[in-house]
Formats: C-alpha cells, structure tokens, sequence
C-alpha cells in the first residue's frame, strides 16, 4: 500500500495532512480494486473507505480516471536510476523494483483492471498510456545511455527494447498466475543484454 492509513480527521495542519489524505484515498482505491474491481472505484465509494471528504478528494482529482491512474502510479511510479556505468546494473535496478511492486498484496488485479479500462478508453491514445510512457520513461533513458556508452547497438528500437524489459513479468503475473521472482530478472537481464549488446 502507499502512504498512511491515516484518516482525513487527523490532526496538523498543511502538507503532513494533505499526505494523509492523499494516502488514505489511493490506498483506498487499490483495496476496492482488489476486492470487487475497477468498477467499484467511485468517489463516493472512495471517501467512505478512506474517510475523507468529496471535495477534498475532488481538488486533487477531477475524475474518476485520474483517481485510478494516480493510485497505479503510487503503486508502479516512474523510477530514477542513476548512471551506473553498465547496462546490466541499470537494467538490474529497474526490474528489481518493478519486482517488489508487482508482488505487493492486490497489484495483480490492479494492472489487470488497468490494462482493461486502457483497452476500452475510445481513441488510439490517452490518459492510461500516458501513465505507461511515464512509467517505462527510465527504461528508454537506460537503453539511451548504453547507446552513447557503447554498450547497446546504435540500430536498436530503443522503444520496443523497452517493452521487451517490462513486458515479460506483467505476463508472468497475469497470464501465467504466478508471481515473477529474482531468477526471472536475472534471465530478463541477461535476455536484454544478449539482445541490444553490440557484443551479442
């Protein structure tokens, strides 16, 4: 879950009560969707589970979409990995991340909903595949770097290589079932590098 589960009685003033009620209404959002699914997530539905006001909700979210989408991001956020000097350490750090996000209690059936309401949003592109560019923006950074490092072939689509990063333990979690551990980074890892490597 994210931040506190701190209700939106509580005590101070300013930002540490803004985080609490941010917290308690995103938190609530992934404990509905787990339960019952995208279409339980409504603001009503959201202020009584998480005890905060309408309106206080509605000044940090204008929709309903923008709830869900915040909540997803405050579960699978973008990442910042620093410029270790070698693919295989960056690539490392951002699957080990993902990992620990994707075996959190609910995330399965949060990336599920999201995946479905993506596919019904009319028009080739909008606010669910932003989320997604904002998400795989690190991977697209790292592959660019082994580029001008060297490492990764000049010719390499640096977006379809990083989808071929974050594709593989989405389908492991929800099409196979089963949670993505630490041998599947490793062999998504060194299956990455083989693939980019100007070595390969």
């Amino acid at each position: 879950m994210v931040g506190t589960q701190a209700r939106d009685g509580g005590r101070g003033p300013g930002r540490p009560r803004e985080e609490r009620v941010t917290g308690a209404a995103l938190n609530a959002v992934i404990e509905l969707v787990a339960e019952q699914g995208i279409r339980a997530v409504t603001m009503d539905a959201v202020a009584a589970r998480a005890g905060v006001s309408k309106p206080a909700m509605y000044r940090r979210w204008s929709s309903k979409q923008a709830l869900v989408i915040a909540a997803a991001e405050s579960r699978i956020g973008p990442l910042s990995v620093p410029d270790l000097g070698d693919l295989r350490a960056e690539l490392r750090e951002v699957l080990t991340a993902r990992l620990a996000s994707y075996r959190m209690p609910g995330t399965d059936r949060l990336l599920a909903e999201l995946i479905g309401a993506a596919a019904a949003e009319p028009g080739e592109r909008g606010a669910y595949v932003a989320y997604t560019d904002r998400i795989m923006s690190e991977t697209r950074s790292i592959l660019e770097r082994g580029i001008a490092r060297g490492e990764v072939r000049p010719e390499i689509d640096v977006r379809s290589a990083a989808t071929l990063v974050a594709a593989p333990m989405i389908y492991r979690l929800l099409a196979e079932r089963e949670l993505p551990d630490g041998h599947l980074v490793d062999d998504l890892v060194d299956f990455v590098v083989r693939a980019v490597s100007r070595t390969s």
